[in-house]
């Protein structure tokens, strides 16, 4: 009986190590690394030379007002949006761009997004809305945030629309020439700039060689330049 038992445990102790073992295989056989290039791009977010994702700057002058009062449904579990409406979960959000963090009266913020320097713009609430908890590390909102650019601004356009003096919208981001596009060509040289470049450099010439006129320049020298260097030589 105990040579079974025995016999046993030394099977189950080999068959433990053969699975290990293969495992180890396994994994260096199908290791897999991070791909150059992502096979599912994300709408509004870039990748740079080193694989790392960065997002596009938001055009808030094409956000749509309507389109993020559809967003916000999202939100209106725990805030509205109305001029004189109750605080809920979430305060009042009538009027909050242009606003310090933590405006409004009597609601219980947490220190975390009080203690936040600064008022509520639209790069502020953008970044916020993305990821609260990166935005203020220890605020109770559970929200997990927007990641799509485009649901951002509209939202923040619905709520700037949703107050007595909307902000104004930020300057479109400059445009960023396309990835391997032609840098742009030197301006080409105009006739007045080589004829004043061609009168300087004889300016500078030795005294017994001839200066050209603006005439001669345009054409490309002067006439009877042989003549005219003996006349100057005497």
């Amino acid at each position: 009986m105990q040579d079974r038992t025995n016999t046993i445990a030394g099977w189950v102790l080999f068959a433990g190590i053969v699975a290990l073992g293969g495992a180890i295989v396994s994994g260096e056989i199908f290791h897999s690394e991070r791909p150059e290039k992502m096979g599912y791009p994300i709408e509004g977010v870039v990748l740079e030379g080193d694989g790392a994702a960065v997002e596009k700057p938001i055009d808030f002058s094409v956000a749509d007002a309507t389109k993020g009062e559809q967003v916000f449904k999202k939100c209106a579990a725990c805030h509205n949006a109305d001029k004189g409406g109750a605080n809920a979960l979430g305060p009042n959000l009538w009027g909050t761009l242009g606003k310090p963090h933590g405006h409004v009266a009597g609601f219980a913020y947490s220190d975390a997004l009080k203690g936040t320097p600064g008022n509520w713009d639209f790069a502020s609430m953008s970044e916020w809305l993305a990821n609260p908890k990166k935005y203020a590390p220890g605020t109770k909102m559970t929200f997990a945030g927007l990641s799509n650019p485009e649901d951002r601004a509209n939202v923040i356009a619905f709520l700037n629309a949703r107050s007595d003096s909307p902000q104004p919208l930020p300057a479109a981001p400059a445009a960023t020439p396309a990835p391997g596009a032609p840098a742009a060509a030197a301006p080409a040289m105009t006739a007045d700039k080589a004829t004043a470049e061609a009168v300087g450099a004889g300016a500078e010439k030795a005294p017994n060689q001839p200066v050209l006129n603006q005439a001669d320049a345009v054409k490309g020298g002067p006439k009877n330049s042989g003549g005219d260097a003996a006349k100057v030589a005497q």
